[in-house]
Formats: structure tokens, C-alpha cells, sequence
């Protein structure tokens, strides 16, 4: 089902998500509504706090991002947690469907040491570089409650203040299911 992505503004895009029980009977559903909803606003990830629903999980699809020669990943991670980072940060142009209208060259390391349950319940620990890796930094920041805008320069976040608050007001539209924090 696809579900409205909850917009910059909401607090629950700030708020620590809770770890998911790998036997609830909702997960399932839970999983098929974030790729419902992902492919619906044409995105690369998306976790389930966007969703309104503060639970450790979250899907990335980085196929339509990733270089040809490379095989297109795309997984449910459950519960994950960043072990290492590479050592090199690099830039990227990035943005959120949570802030549409929004994109900025942000800086992140270009590996990551992630651990997780994939949708089956079956554990991995394993590294990611490149896109997928961005990918999936972006998303694991959404169950910390970070965003994207939090890696900008306190000048480069003023500059963009203006449009993020069109955003939480409701006035930026999006070409997808959207619901605003009503204050």
C-alpha cells in the first residue's frame, strides 16, 4: 500500500526510530508499504520513519543510481548498525523525499561496515561503497533521526532555511502522497 511520506517539519523525522521485533506479524506489511511507497515517488530509499512509523527499518533500490558495470543492488535492512566508515569522504548531490525540492552536495564517507537483518530474518554484516553506500547512510540517518540538511555549513543551511520552511508549511508540492506535521 502506498502511504503518505511524512515532510520535513514532522517530529518524527527527529526522533530516534525503536528496534523492530523480527516476529512481528506487521513487519511484512511494513516492508511492502515502504517499496510501495519508495517506487511510487520514484526514490532510491526510504525508511520507515518517512512513513510515520518509528521503526529500525528501511529499503534501498540503488539500481537506477549505480554504474552499469556494477550489479544493481536492493535490500530491506532491519535493526542495522554502521560498524566502520571508509576513511575518505566524498561529495555527492543529494536530497530526501521527506524535503522535496531540496537537493545539496553533501560529504560522506565512500565505504560502509553495515550489520543487519535482511526481510527474511537472516543476519549480515557486510561493506558497501559507492552509491549504495550513500544510499544507505541516508537512510540509516533517518532512524537516528538526522536528515541531510544537517550536513550543511550553518551558511549553506540559512541559504536553503527559506525553502525548508515552505516544506514543513505544506507549500512545496510533490508528484507524490504527502502528509504535513499539523503544529
Amino acid at each position: 500500500m502506498i502511504r503518505p511520506i511524512v515532510l520535513y517539519g514532522d517530529p518524527i523525522l527527529r526522533r530516534q526510530a525503536q528496534p523492530v521485533r523480527l516476529d512481528d506479524p506487521e513487519l511484512p506489511r511494513l516492508i511492502q508499504d515502504l517499496w510501495d511507497t519508495m517506487y511510487n515517488a520514484e526514490g532510491v530509499g526510504l525508511a520507515a520513519p518517512q512513513i510515520g512509523v518509528s521503526l529500525q527499518v528501511f529499503v534501498v533500490d540503488a539500481a537506477p543510481l549505480q554504474p552499469e558495470e556494477e550489479p544493481p543492488f536492493k535490500g530491506v535492512f532491519i535493526n542495522p548498525r554502521l560498524i566502520s566508515e571508509g576513511t575518505a569522504c566524498v561529495p555527492h548531490e543529494e536530497g530526501c523525499l521527506s524535503i522535496p525540492g531540496v537537493r545539496e552536495r553533501i560529504f560522506r564517507p565512500d565505504s560502509v561496515q553495515v550489520s543487519y537483518y535482511d526481510a527474511e530474518g537472516q543476519f549480515h554484516e557486510r561493506t558497501f561503497s559507492g552509491i549504495v553506500a550513500r544510499v544507505i547512510q541516508h537512510e540509516h540517518d533517518h532512524l537516528l533521526g538526522r536528515l541531510f540538511v544537517d550536513y550543511l555549513s550553518p551558511v549553506r543551511r540559512q541559504l536553503v532555511r527559506k525553502r525548508l520552511q515552505q516544506v514543513a508549511r505544506g507549500l512545496v508540492e510533490a508528484p507524490y502522497p504527502t502528509r504535513v506535521y499539523a503544529h
